[in-house]
């Protein structure tokens, strides 16, 4: 059998470090860049529209937004507005789709520039060329906040609690910052670790976890400390600092309204000859106990997303390849070895609204991995196929017959 292979989506005229997908429109947000260096290589923000186009799930480019010399390296999706991590602040966008029969000729005639979306295949240089090729898409710069103040200066991760009301913040200088929102007025800030703050997620009544480069994994209830995560408590064989944190996520269960689980990444802190396995934790998302823990390989896992539904566990690594796991096991259910030519920086999981579903045409899943080498992946998980049950009770009623009939031919008599 072939080794599988994923389907190249997008492909960006700058490096990848992130991508979120609208809950409610067939949309992907994917941004990057360059930086500040004078390499020529530009810093954006890319608005995708995704569809299905026989019978394949395809990307169009509706709207480069230009980000200066600052590339995107963090980035957090609430309704329309962007939270962006760009060197040491947090910017703040808010964007607007307006459908092609909505325009106006007074938006025309004030400049607008109508031209054919590019679909997948073009070159660099051509999308590069895309910017004002469309105006579906407005993006307006609200808000721009300084969230780091470490030497070497950046935010490291961003999220939204459920309802949207604050944004948390967290970087190199291991303090983590809450900010009423759309206001962005600072409401507290603390020290959370002793060194660089890897990954945020928030949980039920405003919990916060931190995944930290101390080796901790922490829950606060703002600046307090609920409890610190001991992944390998159970497993007497693994030295506390062999091990430190690099993802967490919290995820819904499926078929239980009411529970929740927490999932964390543990990957070795040292580089060996032979390297260990890195391990995935799921935890109750409540009373944050452990409750399972299996190996996920040995390449470092970069990163770490969840389905919607909790089902499925996405994982790029630092050597390019992807992965899905199912989260009730956590045992891996798919994999692309190397997909991408170097770390993989971000995946997510295409919604799985309506418009979601629409998109999966039949998939089980969907999970659209970025990296450094300036590509888009696309990685489908098929649906399980299941036979009715009446027909399963037709093929057992005909098995017994058939083992009654044989039976009667080899010895005459039998009935």
């Amino acid at each position: 059998m072939s080794p599988r292979r994923a389907a190249e989506l997008y492909r960006a005229p700058f490096p990848l470090y992130t991508v979120r997908l609208h809950p409610r429109r067939p949309l992907a947000i994917t941004a990057g860049g360059g930086g500040a260096a004078k390499t020529g290589i530009r810093n954006g923000v890319h608005f995708l529209q995704l569809e299905q186009v026989g019978g394949q799930l395809s990307a169009s480019l509706l709207h480069s937004h230009d980000t200066e010399t600052r590339a995107t390296m963090t980035m957090a999706l609430a309704d329309d507005f962007i939270a962006a991590g760009q060197d040491a602040d947090c910017h703040i966008l808010r964007f607007s789709l307006q459908p092609p029969a909505g325009r106006s000729a007074a938006g025309r005639d004030a400049g607008e520039e109508k031209g054919p979306r590019k679909r997948k295949g073009p070159s660099p240089a051509a999308q590069g060329e895309t910017q004002n090729q469309t105006s579906e898409v407005t993006v307006e710069s609200l808000h721009s906040v300084r969230t780091d103040f470490s030497p070497d200066a950046l935010q490291k991760a961003v999220r939204f609690n459920a309802d949207c009301s604050l944004l948390v913040t967290g970087g190199a200088d291991g303090f983590l910052r809450l900010w009423e929102f759309p206001s962005m007025k600072k409401t507290l800030e603390f020290k959370a670790h002793d060194g660089e703050i890897e990954d945020i997620a928030l949980g039920p009544d405003n919990k916060m976890v931190t995944a930290g480069r101390d080796f901790q994994c922490c829950v606060w209830q703002r600046d307090q400390l609920v409890t610190g995560l001991c992944w390998n408590e159970n497993l007497p064989g693994i030295p506390d600092k062999a091990y430190r944190y690099q993802a967490c996520r919290f995820g819904a269960v499926e078929d239980n309204a009411g529970a929740l689980r927490l999932y964390t990444v543990q990957v070795p802190h040292k580089r060996e000859r032979r390297p260990p396995p890195c391990y995935l934790t799921k935890w109750d998302g409540r009373s944050f106990l452990p409750l399972l823990t299996r190996p996920c390989g040995s390449e470092v896992v970069s990163c770490l997303s969840v389905s919607d539904s909790g089902t499925f566990l996405g994982l790029g690594t630092v050597t390019g390849s992807v992965a899905i796991h199912i989260a009730f096991s956590l045992q891996r259910l798919y994999y692309v070895k190397e997909a991408h030519g170097i770390v993989v920086t971000d995946v997510a999981f295409v919604p799985e609204s309506q418009r979601g579903r629409e998109l999966l045409a039949g998939n089980e899943a969907a999970l659209l991995s970025v990296a450094v080498d300036s590509r888009c992946k696309l990685h489908l998980l098929p649906g399980r196929r299941s036979l009715p049950v009446w027909l399963l009770l037709l093929l057992c009623a005909g098995l017994i017959v058939a083992t009654i009939l044989l039976l009667q031919l080899a010895f005459p008599g039998f009935l």
